[in-house]
């Protein structure tokens, strides 16, 4: 198995229509300019309330997505104490 390193970003998904789907808006979003995303964790739920408009949901999520190696020639070892 291939050993990975992760970035953590927390981002915000909104929709008028379920909790779901702000999820769903949140990940496609974040899929358009983050490569390898792998996992996301749903950090907090709230919503806002508009009388003109109704409810819009809103997501905290985490997402980790792997870090690309970049080719180093040659390879570079840190030796750690």
């Amino acid at each position: 198995m291939e050993e990975h390193v992760y970035k953590i970003a927390e981002i915000v998904g909104t929709s008028r229509s379920s909790v779901e789907q702000a999820i769903q808006n949140a990940l496609t979003r974040a899929g358009e300019t983050l490569r390898n995303i792998k996992w996301f964790e749903v950090i907090q739920t709230r919503g806002h309330i508009d009388a003109e408009q109704g409810i819009q949901y809103q997501v905290l999520l985490k997402i980790g997505f792997t870090i690309e190696p970049i080719p180093v020639d040659p390879p570079l070892y840190i030796d750690l104490p």
